[in-house]
């Protein structure tokens, strides 16, 4: 991930009133001109529609290139297919996503949107040499989810799926700009240095 966002602590718990929320205005503003730069700088020339905040460009204002991926990616056995997965997500973030899931069984699914998927960070840059150009997005996601983990032989290892947890993720994507027909995949997530711990497994 080329200069990675980092999200403001208390992100989605801070109001904008109190003296951290000012600061965290702050820094957005900061982070928003460093993005419009990259925006204008030719990830996205000509798509007005793009820049603002707006989902669309990765996959339709709901963020359906993401539910599809976490679907794709937490299926196992005869519902895993393996080459979709491929298209949605780059070659960086397919082992993160399938790592330890064998002999697994894994329900998730999507509840609702908390808050509208949101554009936070825009990058632009070549790699290894100047016309060799990818664009990097970061989409701020809250919404409410049900995750579920079994072992081969049927035991709850994690989570649950009666109660949804509300989830806070901050998503990059990536696209391969020289190519006119480049579709955006799913590159990775950002794990802020101040995100709670994650529930210890059931042993």
């Amino acid at each position: 991930i080329m200069d990675p966002y980092v999200p403001p602590e208390g992100d989605a718990r801070l109001s904008s009133l109190s003296k951290d929320g000012v600061k965290q205005q702050m820094q957005k503003l900061r982070q928003t001109a460093a993005s419009q730069l990259a925006y204008k700088g030719g990830i996205c020339e000509g798509k007005p529609e793009i820049w603002g905040g707006k989902w669309r460009f990765v996959g339709g204002k709901d963020g359906n290139l993401w539910r599809e991926a976490g679907m794709c990616g937490r299926k196992r056995g005869s519902g895993f297919n393996k080459q979709k997965l491929h298209s949605l997500v780059t070659e960086r973030c397919y082992p993160d996503m399938v790592r330890g899931n064998r002999y697994k069984t894994i329900r998730w699914r999507f509840v609702e949107s908390l808050e509208p998927p949101r554009v936070v960070h825009v990058r632009c840059d070549s790699i290894m040499n100047r016309g060799n150009l990818y664009g990097q997005v970061t989409v701020r996601m809250h919404s409410r989810q049900i995750l579920a983990i079994y072992d081969r032989f049927g035991r709850l290892m994690y989570g649950g799926e009666e109660i949804p947890k509300d989830v806070l993720e901050y998503v990059v994507f990536e696209r391969y700009l020289v190519n006119p027909y480049g579709t955006w995949r799913m590159h990775g997530k950002i794990i802020p240095e101040w995100a709670p711990p994650k529930d210890p497994i059931i042993k």
